[in-house]
């Protein structure tokens, strides 16, 4: 199972100084003139399909220069601003896992039957082994046995 993407996004208007002008350079590679240009189409996307990792470090980094950024899960949509919990509390539409194992999630407990049987995740931000499917995910009515090897 793959992780998912996140995309970094401008939110809204932004100071013009030299400081957010280089801050966009460095996070996106482009020029003064063109970081200008993407500052004044304020909201846009910064740069996108991420790990967590980079796009956090990515808008921790626009931030300090007083740029408004948010991070946005490529799975569930929603937005993660400076604290790391989710604006919409709304439950992650990913196919691939439960709502309290989203990585936009913020939630501190479980109900699901891996988490019942096995103990929360650590952190509760990751999802279960790729290689042991989660039964809150998977539907014995469509899941073939495996086949001996």
């Amino acid at each position: 199972m793959k992780d998912p993407d996140f995309t970094v996004e401008l939110t809204g208007p932004s100071p013009h100084d030299p400081t957010a002008l280089r801050a966009v350079g460095a996070v996106t590679g482009l020029s003064l003139w063109r970081s200008k240009q993407l500052l004044d189409s304020a909201p846009t996307t910064v740069r996108s399909r991420l790990p967590h990792a980079t796009a956090a470090q990515s808008a921790q980094h626009l931030r300090r220069a007083g740029v408004p950024t948010a991070i946005r899960c490529g799975w569930c949509r929603r937005t993660l601003p400076d604290a790391g919990t989710p604006v919409d509390p709304a439950p992650c539409t990913s196919p691939y896992w439960p709502t309290a194992h989203c990585p936009a999630n913020s939630m501190t407990s479980c109900d699901c039957s891996f988490c019942t049987t096995h103990g929360p995740l650590p952190g509760h931000t990751t999802h279960p082994d790729p290689l042991i499917p989660h039964p809150a995910t998977t539907n014995p009515a469509t899941t073939r046995p495996s086949s001996p090897r």
